[in-house]
């Protein structure tokens, strides 16, 4: 059965489940070695991902994160502004949230919400859209003149694609709370999304904060491209790491420790 699934994934050009965790294990050894680097070396990292609703920005970070530190690699994947936000400067909710040495921080969806949903559903007016995509270029430099590394992705996936993950997500209870009507409206102005999309890529790919785009039909190469594709835009070493000794332990204050615990609410066994 297993050679079945290895000649069919091969067939039809998608990674068998064995190759896709063993290249995965091999990029998480990597994430580490490049967390003790950011560290050490004090580094400040800013990664963005954008795409369509369904194009996969959530799977990626997650297999990014799974394996290191969350004081190092911080996520964030801001709700819709409050009514206090509304009033603040726009970039203003994403800039507090910015590294300090020795952290990179991931947006889940960025200042770029300006530039496409925003923009397409009239959350914002024309005056600001045309201000954002003026601006955010002169935004971007001064972040990199700063010392931090900017790196952005852009998810892109077929209409066919997102239709299919669309219609899993509603009948599947495990994904139905992704589906918002949001993302029932993307999918309808489709085209509305393509062009903003095209816009805001025109606008905001600079040789000092360029775009990456991600091939993202496929889940399980867009996740160890992107991974891989990250890893080689930072610079980095494997660092000496200290062995760790348990040593013995002490046991002169030995008790039945488990027993002390029978009459404590313990939850029941069922698996």
């Amino acid at each position: 059965m297993a050679k079945k699934k290895k000649a069919a994934a091969k067939k039809t050009g998608k990674l068998s489940k064995e190759k896709y965790e063993s290249e995965l294990t091999k990029l998480h050894a990597e994430l580490v070695k490049l967390q003790y680097w950011v560290q050490e070396k004090g580094l400040k990292v800013i990664v963005l991902f954008e795409g369509r609703d369904a194009a996969g920005k959530g799977g990626i970070i997650k297999r990014m994160v799974d394996r290191v530190s969350p004081r190092v690699f911080r996520v964030f994947a801001l709700p819709t502004p409050s009514e206090r936000e509304k009033t603040q400067l726009y970039l203003q909710r994403y800039i507090q949230h910015f590294p300090a040495a020795g952290e990179v921080v991931i947006f889940d969806r960025s200042w770029y919400n300006r530039a496409g949903v925003e923009q397409v559903m009239g959350f914002c007016t024309p005056e600001e859209y045309k201000r954002f995509l003026h601006y955010i270029p002169t935004f971007e430099h001064m972040i990199v003149n700063s010392g931090i590394q900017l790196i952005k992705y852009w998810l892109d996936i077929s209409m066919e694609e997102q239709e299919r993950r669309f219609q899993d997500r509603i009948h599947d209870p495990r994904k139905v709370w992704k589906l918002s009507p949001m993302d029932v409206e993307s999918y309808r102005r489709w085209y509305d999304y393509s062009h903003a999309r095209d816009k805001m890529l025109k606008a905001t790919d600079t040789d000092l904060a360029p775009w990456y785009v991600v091939p993202a039909d496929h889940k399980k190469q867009a996740r160890l491209n992107c991974i891989s594709h990250f890893l080689s835009l930072i610079p980095y070493e494997e660092l000496p790491i200290q062995s760790v000794d348990l040593g013995k332990r002490d046991m002169k204050n030995e008790y039945d420790d488990h027993l002390s615990l029978k009459d404590r609410r313990v939850i029941p066994q069922k698996f």
